[in-house]
């Protein structure tokens, strides 16, 4: 028999795009602070708009000169993952509960684990089968049906997805930053290939109405009794005054670069006998990116980006940090990352410490070419 909590239902419907992306981060300095209950919003994007991951950088991931000629608002998220369209399409879930609840397991892959059962509720509910897939996702029949971003905002556990209606693929394909338009093409065919919706699976789209009640039925299931409720006072406050500036400043959506601003200039090339700017992409189960300033065999400076998760989302600095000065020889990285956890205590659900060093020692091995 599980045991149930009691946790605020916040049915918020449709929100402008940065409400329906940023509202719960103001709902999680809430809950972190002791002004709010454990809660769950359900909303929808009434219009559509480009979502970018915590640790990704903007101009690499994203056709931003695409985006302004749509008008499409460009919106860093506080957790991780990657770059994505966003629009009315899609059922938002947004769980903010606070690290004390005996609902949260500590360990974050353990997280995804037991709040998307209620996800995959929803899908098979409708006959769908489908099924978990570590580290973030849900599928159905071999294909992506639900993506999801989890992280911390001080004390409050963050888990954020969506339930698909339908699927817009040639704009997700669209806003993405791809090395030529032919390969945009094959992107969009790619997406087809392993990205569905409900509208797909069924042949029709089920009313927003019975997703709701689906994922409530689903959250009853894993201990969490749902009460409707409202945003306070003090959480619309916290959203006016803190939230929506930072979410509106180029310094937030800049972020990675904003750290390194020199590395953001200069893109592998020789700055002098000696020192070099290299970069590299290195795919584990996510995708981690290394730009470096090596001077005599030793990192200068560091800006580690993708489309990773780790918790806290804001510790990255601090490896970034940890590594300059390391000479280019593998085993003082790999010493240098494992005591950046130890110290730290981050979780980077899917990635090892070694797959950081993987990706440095490949942007070393551009420097030799």
């Amino acid at each position: 028999m599980v045991t149930a909590e009691t946790w605020r239902l916040l049915n918020l419907g449709g929100l402008d795009p940065l409400r329906a992306q940023s509202l719960y981060e103001a709902v999680a300095l809430a809950v972190d602070r002791g002004h709010a209950p454990n809660t769950i919003i359900l909303c929808y994007p009434a219009k559509p708009y480009v979502c970018l991951g915590f640790h990704q950088e903007l101009e690499k991931e994203i056709d931003v000169k695409f985006c302004r000629k749509q008008k499409l608002p460009i919106i860093r998220r506080p957790v991780g993952g990657g770059a994505v369209y966003l629009d009315s399409g899609q059922q938002f879930y947004q769980i903010v509960v606070s690290e004390d609840s005996p609902l949260v397991p500590f360990a974050a892959d353990k997280f995804f684990e037991k709040f998307l059962q209620a996800t995959v509720h929803v899908y098979r509910a409708l006959g769908v089968p489908a099924v978990y897939k570590p580290i973030n996702d849900v599928v159905a029949n071999g294909r992506k049906i639900s993506g999801n971003g989890a992280g911390k905002i001080g004390d409050a556990n963050v888990l954020v997805g969506n339930i698909i209606f339908d699927l817009n693929y040639d704009a997700m394909a669209q806003v993405l930053k791809v090395p030529d338009e032919k390969f945009r093409d094959k992107l969009a065919k790619s997406m087809q290939e392993w990205v569905s919706s409900l509208k797909r699976e069924l042949g029709y789209t089920p009313t927003r109405d019975r997703i709701n009640h689906l994922l409530i039925e689903g959250y009853q299931n894993i201990g969490i009794k749902l009460v409707p409720g409202v945003l306070s006072g003090k959480e619309k406050e916290i959203f006016v005054k803190e939230v929506k500036p930072k979410h509106l400043s180029k310094k937030w959506l800049y972020m990675p670069e904003f750290r390194h601003p020199e590395l953001d200039k200069r893109r592998v090339v020789k700055v002098a006998e000696n020192v070099r700017i290299v970069e590299a992409s290195y795919k584990a189960k996510k995708m981690i990116r290394v730009t470096m300033e090596i001077a005599f065999d030793k990192i200068r400076d560091i800006l580690i980006s993708g489309d990773f998760f780790m918790i806290p989302e804001q510790a990255l600095p601090k490896l970034e940090e940890a590594l300059v000065g390391s000479s280019i020889d593998r085993g003082e990285i790999l010493n240098t990352v494992k005591q950046f956890y130890d110290k730290i205590k981050v979780q980077t659900s899917g990635i090892k410490p070694v797959d950081f060093v993987e990706a440095i020692m490949k942007a070393v091995e551009v420097k030799r070419c």
